[in-house]
């Protein structure tokens, strides 16, 4: 018995691998959506994204993602080993300061939503290999292009940074400033409650602080 259920465990991983595997292959040139994406569009919720590619985001969008999310985006393979030994030693447990872009982009596409709770830990280590696959099929700029067309960007189903600029400032991404790129990034993961529209005192704060780093943000990888 205890052979047989190993056997269809080993069976369902393999399977599971190899899809992911397809999938990671056809996103290299595909626009995928994210599993929220695919959530909301089945359950009939509302779903607005325009797919842009990099070359029609302004530079200080990625430049403030980098500054917010991941200050080593460039050089690490898809996991920051620092920053995650740091927060696992965390008493409250696994939070998203742990997690590099490549590691949200794993998470966006392939697992549930959510940083707290008893699964936080398995979602934590399901990312990690997930992260580390998709960092060597994709180039960084393929990896930050990917991100910025599927992350939640606004409270009415808005997703990639096309969206979220067009809702925020009603302008494209293109021509983004740097101060509206910092309140965009800022809002981030959750842009029900921090809306970009209508920046509360706490994301004015972030904002210029992201600012500030984006300055120096090592964006040579895209």
């Amino acid at each position: 018995m205890f052979f047989r259920f190993l056997r269809r465990a080993v069976l369902l991983a393999t399977i599971l691998a190899a899809a992911v595997l397809c999938a990671t292959l056809v996103y290299t040139v595909v626009t995928p959506v994210s599993t929220l994406m695919a959530w909301r569009k089945v359950t009939g919720a509302r779903v607005e994204r325009v797919a842009v590619p990099l070359d029609n985001v302004s530079r200080a969008v990625p430049r403030a993602l980098i500054a917010s999310e991941d200050a080593r985006f460039c050089a690490h393979w898809g996991v920051d080993w620092r920053e995650l030994a740091a927060v696992l030693r965390n008493a409250d447990g696994p939070g998203r300061g742990a997690s590099t872009i490549s590691m949200q982009v794993a998470r966006n596409l392939f697992l549930w939503q959510g940083d707290s709770g008893p699964t936080a830990y398995l979602r934590k280590a399901l990312e990690i290999p997930l992260a580390l696959g998709i960092d060597l099929v994709w180039s960084k700029r393929r990896m930050m292009e990917i991100y910025l067309n599927i992350a939640e960007w606004g409270p009415g189903g808005e997703f990639g940074i096309e969206a979220g600029a067009r809702r925020a400032y009603g302008k494209p991404a293109a021509r983004l400033s740097p101060a509206e790129a910092a309140v965009l990034v800022s809002v981030l993961p959750n842009p029900i409650e921090r809306d970009a529209r209508r920046p509360g005192p706490a994301v004015r704060r972030k904002a210029a602080i992201v600012t500030r780093r984006a300055v120096i943000a090592s964006t040579d990888c895209l």
